[in-house]
C-alpha cells in the first residue's frame, strides 16, 4: 500500500517537539485562502512511495531526534491517507520512533480513527472558530474539526492547536474568545500555536496559474500578535506564538 508524497525535510524544528523528518503527503479537502503549498492540493498527484521507504528514511534519521524528536506527516491533509498511513505508522512505533500527525481535522472515518489512536501528538490546525468565516476562508465547515478535538479529548490523545493569525479573516477578537471559551477546559491540550500570516508561497499560485486571493492583505504587525496572544493567554496558560 503506498502513499502520495510531495516532499520532505530533514532535520525539521516546526511540526512538532525536537528534530523531526516531515513528510509532505499529497491531497487536501481545504482550500485555504492562504496555503502555502497549493500544490500539494491536487490528490492526484504526488510520488508514489512504500511505507518501507519512509520507515528506512526515517530509521536513518533516528539518532538525531533524541528523546523528543520523530516523524511528522503533514501535507497537504494526511488523513486522506489514513488507511496507508495506519500501517506506516505501527512500522515507525516498532522502530520505537515518535509520530505526529499535522492534521485540519476535517475527515472522519475508520481509518482516521485508527490512525489517531496510534499516533503519540496531533497537531490540529483550527482555521477559525466562527463557522461562517471558516467557510470563507478554507471552502469547508469546521464542524468535524471541532468534532475530532473532541474525540482527541475524550480519548486521552495530547495535541497541540495551531492557529494562524490572517488580518482580516481569522483574528477577530470574538472569533478567538469564542474559541478560548470552547477550547479552555480541554486537558489534552498540551500548547496552543499562533501562527504568523505569510506569504511565502505567493511565487507558487503563478507557476501553477492560479490567482492567490489574499494578495492585499499585509503581514501581521507586532501590535496584532501581541493583541492576540494576550487574548489567547487569557484561556490557555501554554500560549507560544511563532
Amino acid at each position: 500500500m503506498e502513499l502520495k508524497v510531495h516532499s520532505y525535510e530533514s532535520m525539521g524544528t516546526y511540526d512538532g517537539p525536537g528534530i523531526r523528518l516531515v513528510v509532505f503527503l499529497q491531497g487536501c479537502p481545504f482550500r485555504c485562502l492562504y496555503c502555502a503549498n497549493p500544490d500539494t492540493i491536487p490528490a492526484g498527484e504526488g510520488i508514489l512511495t512504500s511505507p518501507e521507504k519512509i520507515v528506512e528514511m526515517a530509521v536513518n534519521e533516528k539518532p538525531f531526534f533524541g528523546r523528543r524528536g520523530g516523524v511528522t506527516f503533514s501535507g497537504g491533509e494526511p488523513t486522506m491517507q489514513a488507511e496507508a498511513l495506519v500501517y506506516t505508522v505501527e512500522k515507525l512505533r516498532e522502530n520505537g520512533i515518535n509520530v505526529c500527525i499535522d492534521t485540519n481535522g476535517g475527515i472522519w472515518n475508520p481509518h482516521v480513527e485508527k490512525l489517531l489512536s496510534l499516533t503519540d501528538l496531533v497537531l490540529l490546525d483550527v482555521k477559525e472558530f466562527n463557522p461562517r468565516r471558516h467557510e470563507v476562508l478554507t471552502g469547508r465547515s469546521n464542524t468535524q474539526t471541532l468534532k475530532t478535538a473532541r474525540w482527541l479529548e475524550e480519548n486521552g490523545k495530547p495535541f497541540w492547536l495551531r492557529y494562524v493569525l490572517v488580518p482580516g479573516y481569522s483574528d477577530f477578537e470574538e472569533d478567538i474568545r469564542a474559541l478560548g471559551e470552547h477550547f479552555r477546559n480541554y486537558c489534552m491540550i498540551q500548547r496552543v500555536e499562533i501562527l504568523p500570516y505569510h506569504t511565502l508561497g505567493v511565487n507558487k499560485y503563478g507557476a501553477l496559474g492560479q490567482e492567490y486571493k489574499l494578495k492585499d492583505v499585509k503581514l501581521n504587525t507586532k501590535e496584532q500578535l501581541d493583541r492576540a496572544k494576550r487574548l489567547f493567554s487569557g484561556y490557555f496558560s501554554c500560549v507560544i506564538l511563532n
